[in-house]
């Protein structure tokens, strides 16, 4: 018999303090704007680097460019998000956030920073540092991957 413990399998164990560490946060711009979690992360991409393309959005968070595509729509539609046609390839969109999606991303990015600090509060400022560059060596950043948000070791982090 194997000696296999799910409950210290890496994978595992990631999926679950993401999904635990992500709930109050998700209720938030759920209750708020009526976001899903691809609407939020559309939005923040938005919000913290500007104007993007639907393929940038996804390189940078590594989302499907599906969900990517129906979150994009869902922001148009809570009026979050407007397009641009390029005017030298009509098939590409250049995505921007609306005044009301400015508002929604400033609204959001300090409940982010409340729920950030409640998250570690129990954590001491080195063990937060440890377990920040952990977290964006496994996600790799440093790589090549151009990481999401400011104010950690390496950067940034998601």
């Amino acid at each position: 018999m194997s000696e296999f413990d799910l409950r210290t399998f890496l994978p595992y164990l990631l999926n679950q303090a993401a999904e635990e560490t992500s709930l109050g946060f998700s209720r938030v711009y759920k209750d708020r704007y009526g976001m899903l979690r691809t609407e939020w992360r559309v939005l923040f991409h938005l919000g913290r680097y500007g104007d993007m393309t639907a393929a940038e959005i996804g390189r940078r968070a590594k989302m499907h460019k599906t969900k990517i595509s129906r979150a994009v729509a869902a922001l148009e539609a809570k009026r979050f998000v407007t397009r641009r046609e390029d005017s030298a390839d009509r098939r590409r969109e250049t995505l921007t956030l609306s005044a009301q999606g400015r508002r929604a991303f400033d609204d959001l990015v300090v409940v982010a920073e409340a729920h950030d600090t409640r998250l570690t509060a129990n954590l001491s400022a080195g063990e937060r540092a440890v377990l920040i560059d952990c977290l964006q060596r496994l996600a790799g950043f440093g790589k090549g991957v151009e990481p999401a948000i400011d104010g950690y070791k390496q950067d940034e982090y998601q």
